[in-house]
């Protein structure tokens, strides 16, 4: 019969580094904050994935990156504006397609 590892519980400050990342990141980015109080990760992530998804990355792209479960949840996160669906729109008419060949 083999020796079990032994076990530990994890350690105090195991817990605390996300509190304690999101506390860094804010206080380092306070100066840029319009409103002085510093950003928060969550507001990292939407920026990040509002400018994917302006450089033209697909839903199931940023639904990999961002690891939502459903497509349906980016829209708390991205909004593109009436240019975009405009030029989407434009893209995919199939009128404008026959006409260019």
């Amino acid at each position: 019969m083999r020796p079990r590892p032994p076990t530990s519980a994890p350690s105090p400050g195991a817990a605390a580094c996300p509190t304690r990342a999101e506390h860094l990141f804010k206080t380092a980015s306070a100066e840029l904050d319009p409103h002085g109080d510093g950003w928060t990760l969550h507001r990292l992530r939407h920026s990040a994935l509002t400018d994917l998804a302006a450089a033209g990355r697909t839903a199931p792209e940023l639904q990999a990156k961002s690891r939502h479960q459903h497509l349906s949840s980016l829209g708390h996160y991205v909004r593109l504006g009436e240019e975009t669906s405009a030029r989407i729109t434009a893209e995919h008419n199939p009128a404008a397609r026959r006409r260019s060949r």
